[in-house]
């Protein structure tokens, strides 16, 4: 494929990103942080968010799965998810994260049940998404282009 229509793909899929809710401001942000210099940054940046939420959400898991579940504990961890969600634009996930902070804080315990299934099935749109971004980007380099900076 020419670079040229890599390039339109990867502006119209990150805009459709932004534009569906998955993402805000600080993921158009993130984007528009890497250039010629820095034609790597959001790949680090992506591969440390996974690395970190990954571990996040197996720790949770581990917690979920006792009983009794130490909701106190689960939200320490859900409440680091969503501070590394926010700071990639992850909006969905950091709205489900709130969703289960506050139904901890009314002890709803299944809303809670609920708020981490959620949880984990916007993490995992939001991976497939990202890992889909990367692939562009990727191809756009190997096609010879330089990735494109969103405009504002």
């Amino acid at each position: 494929m020419e670079v040229i229509q890599l390039q339109r793909r990867y502006i119209d899929y990150a805009t459709s990103l932004l534009n569906e809710g998955h993402f805000n401001d600080v993921f158009a942000q993130l984007l528009r942080l890497q250039d010629a210099s820095n034609p790597e940054f959001v790949a680090e940046v992506v591969s440390i968010y996974f690395e970190q939420s990954e571990r996040i959400l197996n720790d949770l898991s581990e917690i979920m799965d006792q009983q009794p579940i130490d909701f106190q504990k689960a939200d320490a961890y859900i409440h680091k998810l969503k501070g590394s969600s926010s700071s990639i634009g992850a909006e969905r996930i950091r709205s489900a994260c709130i969703g289960f902070r506050g139904s901890y804080e009314e002890q709803n315990i299944e809303a809670c049940m609920r708020s981490v299934v959620q949880i984990k099935q916007e993490y995992s749109t939001v991976k497939e998404k990202l890992q889909n971004l990367l692939r562009l980007e990727q191809q756009i380099v190997e096609a010879g282009g330089a990735v494109p900076v969103l405009s504002d």
